[in-house]
């Protein structure tokens, strides 16, 4: 069997003809398997869905219990039969409930990564390498230039610029899935324990992740009803990276504003979003991770997708390593 064979990219997404289910799929199909619960992976109106539990009760969250028409958690480390083919999650350390998918048919293994990141994350399970044939991976921070500092260290520079400044309040930017309750559970870590504000769009995912057991601490809305904008001085305050600038932040005392991304590397988007405390924080791979990650896999072909994709490839063709890029779109880069 060729890798072909087995899964290929189609434009609803990664397809798999002995199973006859889509990994990931872009739009509506009639089975679809989903890595993780991020919106440009976990999309509703499937047929089927079949994901962790927690990825399900993510999408449940956003979209609504009917979000498709029929569910199966997929329990890590488990082999299920669909159709011709058989399907393994496994753990990828992305966000809440994600996994690599695992698809084996005729002795040939495909492993789709989703996204991943290899760093340390108090919020979800790490990343586990799967011997395979075919690796297929994400590029979103696939250049040599992005190489991820130590998250502790860019919480540490939150933690010293609220000490530094006790009369402002401290915007953080973060996606709502994943980046923001890291920050909390991180900042919690940090030893800092009195009460943190959310935007309204975050609300509803950390009480989730909270009764996923992740404990995050006293949480309030950031809502004028329940302070004024001295009340707001030396706080922290989570929302969405687009709200920063907008007259939303106006509420609060001083603002610094702060954006939590792999792509405050490059100091242009920094300045660009208007951001005085850029803290260096990706929920994927950097370009030493990903590298790394490969080698230690050393699967017989790689597959990227979504991303920096020709760095990478070229990278393995120097490595003597059998790549190709596959031009899949639909899978959003701006969220990290």
């Amino acid at each position: 069997m060729r890798p072909e064979d087995l899964l290929l990219p189609t434009p609803s997404g990664l397809y798999c003809p002995p199973g006859d289910f889509h990994v990931d799929p872009t739009r509506p199909v009639a089975r679809a398997l989903i890595t993780h619960g991020h919106a440009d992976h976990a999309r509703a109106g499937h047929g089927a869905v079949l994901a962790t539990r927690e990825t399900l009760a993510i999408m449940a969250a956003r979209y609504g219990e009917g979000f498709a028409g029929t569910t199966q958690a997929a329990t890590l480390g488990q082999t299920t039969r669909i159709g011709d083919a058989d399907v393994t999650f496994h753990p990828a350390g992305h966000v809440l409930g994600s996994a690599q998918i695992a698809v084996s048919a005729k002795g040939l293994t495909i492993v789709a990564s989703g996204d991943y990141k290899r760093r340390s994350d108090p919020t979800c399970r790490g990343f586990e390498p799967i011997g395979c044939d075919v690796f297929i991976t994400e590029a979103t921070f696939a250049l040599p230039v992005f190489r991820h500092p130590d998250p502790k260290a860019e919480i540490e520079k939150l933690v010293t610029s609220l000490a530094q400044f006790p009369e402002r309040t401290h915007l953080v930017g973060a996606y709502s899935l994943g980046k923001a309750q890291r920050i909390i559970k991180m900042l919690r870590n940090a030893g800092r324990n009195d009460t943190i504000y959310l935007h309204g769009s975050m609300e509803k995912l950390c009480r989730l992740y909270e009764a996923e057991g992740i404990a995050l601490g006293p949480l309030s809305p950031a809502t004028v009803a329940v302070g004024t904008k001295s009340e707001f001085a030396g706080a922290v305050v989570v929302c969405p990276p687009s709200e920063i600038a907008e007259r939303w932040a106006r509420r609060f005392a001083d603002p610094v504003s702060c954006f939590a991304s792999g792509w405050m590397r490059i100091r242009q988007r920094a300045k660009q979003a208007r951001v005085e405390l850029p803290l260096i924080l990706s929920d994927h791979a950097d370009w030493d991770e990903l590298t790394a990650t490969i080698e230690e896999i050393a699967p017989a072909q790689v597959w990227v997708t979504h991303g920096r994709e020709e760095a990478l490839v070229r990278w393995c063709a120097l490595k003597g390593m059998a790549a190709r890029p596959l031009h899949m779109v639909g899978y959003e880069e701006e969220a990290d």
